[in-house]
């Protein structure tokens, strides 16, 4: 696999990190153990895209979708993102990334998981380098569904709300749309991640389980996206 960046980077990738609990059991272990597999995945691909230029990457944490697993699942996830930020904090910070999140604060999520998160965002609020968001709590309709409340909330004649409106009142609407989205682990599905940002992006599809996903495959999936023409609808 290519070891060097293509010419063409986009501006923003988009993963969907799955496989996790595939590799575990492959492995003879309990899913969980397929979750701390994949938060080292998740360290490589960040200094990955750090070192490759890359100007914001979004990763797909916790869905709205996720909390119907099993219990000690669940509770493993939402430790999940305290641990990266906490784990990894000093060296985001030096190397100049800005953490972002994005999804509900509802009352499900630990008070102690919102204040690692807002430490994190705090902290790294004026970083100019890559931005890394997480998609936690996080659902492409919900984020939709309280894109219109908030539009609603403020009293908006149906004349005044455009695309752009909608774009406006997103969780994070300041990151550009993505331009590639990578699912790993074989499965061909979107999975109601980033529906309104991702209309125009390229999608990658790899085999590799997500714990297995290392700097080769995302250069190789950068090398893909090198390679097709960007029409956004046209001929």
């Amino acid at each position: 696999m290519p070891a060097d960046p293509p010419a063409a980077l986009p501006r923003h990738v988009a993963i969907v990190m799955d496989g996790n609990g595939r590799w575990a059991k492959r492995q003879g272990m309990h899913r969980t153990f397929g979750h701390a597999a994949g938060e080292e995945a998740l360290y490589r691909v960040v200094d990955a895209a750090i070192d490759l230029g890359l100007e914001a990457l979004t990763v797909y944490g916790f869905s709205t979708e996720n909390w119907t697993r099993p219990e000690e699942e669940v509770a493993y996830l939402m430790g999940l993102p305290g641990e990266v930020v906490a784990k990894r904090m000093a060296e985001l910070h030096r190397r100049n990334v800005r953490v972002v999140v994005a999804g509900r604060r509802d009352g499900r999520v630990p008070a102690s998981v919102l204040d690692h998160i807002d430490d994190a965002v705090a902290r790294t609020a004026t970083n100019t380098g890559l931005t890394f968001c997480i998609a936690f709590n996080y659902g492409g309709r919900a984020e939709i569904t309280d894109a219109v409340r908030a539009i609603l909330a403020k009293g908006l004649s149906p004349e005044e709300v455009d695309q752009d409106t909608i774009s406006a009142h997103l969780y994070v609407p300041e990151l550009p749309d993505p331009d590639l989205v990578i699912r790993t682990s074989g499965e061909v599905r979107w999975s109601n991640f980033l529906l309104w940002q991702a209309a125009y992006a390229e999608f990658v599809f790899v085999d590799t389980l997500w714990p297995d996903f290392r700097r080769e495959h995302l250069v190789a999936a950068l090398d893909e996206y090198a390679r097709r023409e960007r029409r956004f609808g046209g001929v």
